[in-house]
């Protein structure tokens, strides 16, 4: 970060961020490919197999993201920290977020090795598939060390402006992930064919290959070599303030996942046909998700280093610029779902009946889309000032309350069939249930974004108030 607390112009702003996003976004993609090629080479071992994938994937990623989001506090803490020029104080952070990432896999592997509570909720499941989710679950008890810790080399990398070099290690990582499937799924060269295992195993393999490979990066690269990374002892007051940060933004990912995977589980209920058009439509919408996130990820990382140099002007450019950016994209987004919703749904789907319902619930995804992007970045935002409590708050109140709870209220419960004069209009052809979900859903982005943006606009103030009144020799980074 330039020391200058001069703002850059709008136009640098927008190129700098683009420079940052699209990185993260290509290597957001090529993560979204694991699960591709778990499905799509899974599929053509045995039905019990992909069965099995389908379930155990679920498990594993709920797991995983809210513990990744934990890690993740670490991007506005170093970013403050190397805005500011305090790089040595920037490395011993993320030492201290690769002890917290080893201690987090404990507790996720524990969950990973006990899925029982997990399956309940899928009734009874047959005992091939149950044996093979529970070999799958165990390799990636072995991979969740390797992947929570190559997340704090994600952090790193993102806090210090150096997207690239995570991207390109991910699209590696696809490269080997299909051969190490192709290998183990297969059973190649001798190997045994281990199915769904084969695939929980290779993911571990490619996760070890990944997170040595990002070390050997940042500890011989010499961009790093100022921030002296090396590990030292857990220092618990440091690991209080990742906790403090973390566990609130672990919260926010958590409450995002989940409801998508509730929403499943009650649009369940309208059959199989309807339940097929809703996991096109959730799969595109998670594909949609990826760019303001990206674009998310690299505003809330420039912002952090621009707080931590005292730039405020140019800490409240880069929130400007950064919505109008998520907001363009997602206009650019909706704009090519409308156009192209008939070949997209038929790329998902050869049956013609699933195709038919999830084009008509596509017409409900630009209005869900748009505010799902306004909203998460108001939350990258609000985490570039350290601030993560107040949005896990609202989102349980929003996400989950009037959009999870809310949906199931206006689908299936008392409420059912409320919203159905606003869905002939909206959505005339959708499923009562799954369109009502999906509307209830939107609304719960809507109240986030409405009930953060002052958030946002009050801390941002608050903080550059805070240094206008702050004596003169304080302001000055150190």
């Amino acid at each position: 970060m330039n020391a200058s607390t001069q703002a850059m112009s709008f136009w640098a702003t927008l190129r700098l961020l683009l420079q940052q996003a699209w990185p993260i976004l290509v290597g957001q993609w090529a993560g979204i490919a694991f699960g591709v090629l778990d499905t799509a080479m899974t599929g053509h071992a045995s039905p019990a197999d992909l069965a099995a994938m389908a379930l155990a994937a679920s498990i594993y990623i709920t797991i995983f993201v809210g513990l990744m989001g934990v890690v993740h506090a670490l991007i506005p803490i170093m970013a403050q920290h190397f805005g500011a020029g305090r790089l040595l104080e920037a490395g011993f952070a993320w030492a201290q977020g690769v002890w917290l990432a080893l201690g987090l896999s404990v507790v996720g592997g524990i969950f990973l090795l006990f899925p029982d509570p997990w399956l309940a909720l899928s009734g009874n499941v047959d005992p091939v598939v149950r044996s093979r989710i529970e070999g799958y679950l165990t390799a990636l008890v072995f991979a969740l060390p390797a992947a929570l810790v190559f997340r704090t080399v994600y952090a790193l990398c993102t806090a210090v402006s150096r997207p690239k070099v995570v991207m390109t290690i991910n699209l590696a990582g696809v490269f080997l992930k299909a051969f190490f499937n192709w290998l183990l799924i297969y059973g190649k060269f001798g190997l045994p064919a281990l199915g769904a295992v084969g695939a929980g195993i290779s993911t571990a393999l490619v996760f070890w290959i990944s997170v040595i490979v990002g070390l050997l990066i940042v500890r011989r690269n010499s961009y790093y070599a100022p921030l002296g990374l090396r590990m030292r002892r857990p220092d618990w007051p440091a690991l209080k303030e990742l906790l403090r940060l973390g566990l609130p933004m672990g919260g926010s990912y958590l409450i995002e996942v989940l409801s998508f995977t509730f929403m499943a589980l009650i649009v369940a209920r309208e059959g199989m046909l309807v339940t097929g058009a809703h996991q096109i439509t959730s799969n595109l919408a998670a594909l949609c998700y990826m760019a303001p996130m990206a674009i998310g990820l690299a505003s809330s990382a420039q912002t952090a280093q621009a707080v931590g140099a005292g730039a405020w002007q140019q800490a409240r450019r880069i929130g400007q610029v950064g919505m109008l950016l998520a907001l363009g994209a997602a206009l650019l987004t909706v704009t090519l779902l409308l156009v192209s919703k008939s070949a997209i749904a038929h790329a998902y789907t050869s049956n013609a009946e699933v195709a038919a319902l999830a084009i008509s619930l596509f017409a409900i995804l630009p209005w869900f889309h748009v505010a799902d992007s306004a909203q998460t970045m108001t939350v990258y935002l609000l985490r570039a000032y350290k601030i993560a409590l107040a949005p896990m708050l609202v989102q349980i109140v929003a996400l989950g309350g009037i959009g999870l709870t809310g949906g199931w209220f206006m689908a299936f419960g008392p409420g059912a069939g409320t919203l159905d004069p606003l869905l002939a209009k909206l959505a005339p052809l959708a499923p009562s249930g799954a369109a009502s979900l999906w509307t209830m859903a939107t609304l719960g982005l809507l109240l986030s974004l409405v009930l953060l943006q002052p958030v946002y606009w009050y801390v941002m103030r608050q903080a550059s108030g805070r240094h206008a009144r702050a004596p003169l020799a304080q302001r000055t980074p150190a």
